[in-house]
């Protein structure tokens, strides 16, 4: 049952890592990857560097992406808690299925329905907004609004998928646990600081390591799907800016370097946060 698995990993994985090479040539598609393509070293990454929007797209990337990363875990983590105590089954029921479905949407279908939710002119929301006695707010085209906008609209959607995972956690806390913390005379409250976080500290940890793993990723699918020209200057992201590089520019080499550079520091990140992870909660991979 796992070769399946494996061998989609080493297609779809491991074997484009041979495309890395463009990254150290002054590429051209009709020579091929392994014709005789001239090769430059670092230039690429030299290249990349002295560009005005790389430098503004790395701190984009690392500010919504860090964001994400910390909302990721602290909304999902509240909300299974507070659903834990839902006293009445069916209704918890409910509210993981309508929190759950929006998970299942793509970003393309889900960019589409918040472009006419946000619209400044005919935008629910902002129908709402005049109805309040506010002016309309330009979500998806003004520069002040749009990183708000791009972490709560995935907090909306992602934040489901967290709550089921968290929920079973908190399933897996051992039931004498909590009737030892009644007789002592713990309250809601103090059962959920004494009992219910302590038993989820090993799945918090790994959605942590998981999560920081992704510390450059903020989300190519959102942003290219909501992002305009107007907003590059809070909205454009190393993905973004690849795609523009290496697709619409031809510009192949620079952006590989790009992309390089991106995953190592990522290999970085999570190797760093396993150890820390190691360290703080004994958690082991293997």
């Amino acid at each position: 049952m796992v070769v399946p698995g494996f061998i989609l990993i080493f297609i779809f994985s491991y074997v484009p890592m041979a495309g890395l090479v463009i990254a150290f040539q002054q590429f051209i598609p009709a020579k091929g990857i392994f014709g005789d393509q001239k090769w430059v070293g670092f230039d690429n990454f030299l290249f990349v560097l002295s560009l005005p929007g790389f430098r503004r797209a790395l701190f984009n990337t690392i500010i919504i992406a860090a964001l994400k990363i910390i909302t990721g875990i602290a909304v999902p983590l509240t909300i299974a808690i507070l659903l834990n105590e839902v006293a009445s089954s069916n209704l918890r029921r409910i509210i993981q299925t309508m929190i759950y479905m929006p998970y299942f949407l793509s970003w393309v279908i889900l960019g589409g329905v918040l472009v006419d939710l946000l619209s400044p002119s005919t935008g629910f929301v902002n129908q709402i907004l005049r109805l309040l006695g506010f002016d309309p707010i330009f979500f998806l085209g003004n520069n002040h609004y749009f990183r708000g906008t791009l972490i709560v609209t995935n907090i909306w959607k992602e934040f489901g998928f967290g709550t089921v995972v968290y929920l079973a956690a908190i399933m897996g806390v051992d039931q004498e646990l909590y009737e030892a913390a009644v007789i002592d005379g713990a309250n809601r409250w103090r059962q959920t600081l004494n009992v219910t976080l302590p038993g989820m500290v090993m799945i918090i940890v790994l959605m942590s390591v998981l999560s920081l793993g992704n510390v450059l990723n903020a989300g190519f699918d959102q942003v290219f799907n909501m992002y305009a020209p107007a907003v590059y200057e809070t909205g454009d992201i190393i993905d973004t800016f690849v795609y523009r590089l290496g697709l619409m520019d031809a510009q192949f080499g620079p952006a590989t370097a790009v992309g390089f550079f991106k995953s190592a520091v990522s290999f970085i990140f999570i190797s760093v946060s396993y150890l820390i992870a190691n360290k703080v909660a004994n958690y082991q991979i293997f």
